[in-house]
């Protein structure tokens, strides 16, 4: 064979593997993919409202340069370029903005749009935080990517104590059945894989669907009726109980309805991955412990 030929220098090319810089930065995302970068990242695009939050958390917030809409906290957030909404990602936007991270929300972004910022050579970490503990490692690989360990660590450390004093506080307590109301038409809730299920198992509450078989599954009145859920919560802004709620006193024989156990939880610390879920969780907490007390 002529070792100068196009085919052999392709072939060799093909089967040498890639040169990575000794002082490249790794970590496993949450789809099992490793992430590396020969430096830190220094331009970041976040495809969540909770991944903006948490890497705010983690030190990194002035890395980024593009967010998704609805991504108000911390103030500063504000401020950023929308690269998408839910209604999809403009893939243009983000390109324009010469990222050199992305950090995208596996159930939040369709596989085309991943597959398509992929496509450009743009390192993709995929969140998907189905625990309370998951937020930690969230923080401490933004945190590690962008090269603010010293920082995301303190804050997962902050952040884990808290979490295992709340836990300490009340496993052991009395279960509590809970319906959590995602949407009323169609009525809708979450099963045990989702987040705020953790919320729930921590203040010591048992989610009545945690067995469906989907994530968010649609449910009929005559399930909640026959699981009969010692209180029933929902999301929502302001201190009155809205309609979608009240929709069950028409059913004055369940638990939650005849002990007046229907609560609203504020959404954006409830419904975000973020180290603002322990805020919803000492809310929660306090609401089931309000159940206890009347089963007793």
């Amino acid at each position: 064979m002529n070792f100068r030929t196009p085919l052999f220098c392709l072939l060799f090319l093909l089967s040498t593997p890639a040169v990575v810089s000794a002082n490249a930065i790794t970590v496993t995302d949450y789809s099992g993919a490793v992430i590396t970068l020969d430096k830190p990242a220094k331009r970041i695009v976040s495809l969540a409202p909770h991944i903006t939050e948490n890497i705010f958390s983690a030190g990194a917030g002035e890395l980024l340069v593009g967010v998704m809409a609805y991504s108000d906290y911390p103030e500063a957030a504000k401020k950023l370029p929308i690269v998408g909404s839910a209604h999809g990602v403009s893939i243009e936007k983000v390109i324009s903005l010469s990222p050199d991270l992305i950090i995208a929300w596996s159930s939040g972004v369709s596989e085309k749009v991943l597959s398509s910022l992929k496509g450009f050579g743009i390192p993709v970490y995929l969140d998907e935080p189905k625990t309370l503990e998951n937020i930690a490692k969230s923080i401490e690989d933004i945190g590690h990517l962008a090269d603010r360990s010293s920082i995301s660590k303190a804050v997962v450390n902050r952040y884990l104590r808290e979490l295992t004093i709340l836990r300490d506080q009340y496993s052991g307590r009395r279960a509590v059945s809970v319906l959590y109301q995602v949407w009323h038409e169609p009525l809708m809730t979450l099963n045990g894989s989702h987040i705020v299920s953790d919320v729930i198992r921590l203040c010591g509450g048992r989610n009545s669907f945690a067995d469906a078989a989907v994530i968010a599954p649609q449910i009929s009145i005559e399930s909640v009726l026959a699981h009969d859920p010692d209180t029933i919560i929902t999301s929502g802004v302001g201190d009155e109980l809205p309609a979608s709620l009240r929709l069950w006193e028409a059913w004055p024989q369940l638990s939650a309805v005849k002990n007046e156990h229907l609560f609203l939880m504020p959404p954006d610390i409830l419904q975000r991955h973020s180290i603002r879920l322990l805020q919803a969780a000492e809310i929660l907490c306090e609401h089931l412990q309000q159940v206890r007390n009347i089963l007793k």
